[in-house]
Parts: C-alpha cells; structure tokens; sequence
C-alpha cells in the first residue's frame, strides 16, 4: 500500500480557520514537521484544500 509523505512548510498563522483545521486533522503542528499518511482519496482531498501550505512526496 502506496503512503504519502506530507510536510507543512508554511506557517497556518493567518490562515482561514477551516484550513487551520485540516493541518491539524493531517497530524501537523510545526512548521518542517512531516507525517507518513495513507494514500487514499480522504487524504488527498485534505492535502488539496491546503496545497499551498504543505509539500506531498511518495513515501
């Protein structure tokens, strides 16, 4: 089974609240933190509402 391997380089600070959340649903809570995260279709929509705060690699 395929992992996504997500790390949140830009601080949430200023962010719209329901982005905010879903960095935190994700498992991130510093900035250059990474998480190792299954790859399915919940976690991709997640990752795709905050694209421009976090770096997604195949893991």
């Amino acid at each position: 089974m395929a992992n996504l391997k997500v790390t949140l380089v830009k601080s949430t600070i200023g962010a719209v609240p329901k982005h905010v959340k879903t960095v935190e649903a994700l498992g991130l809570k510093k900035v250059n933190k990474t998480v190792i995260l299954p790859d399915n279709a919940a976690t991709r929509g997640m990752v795709q509402q905050v694209q421009h705060l976090v770096k997604v690699e195949e893991a």
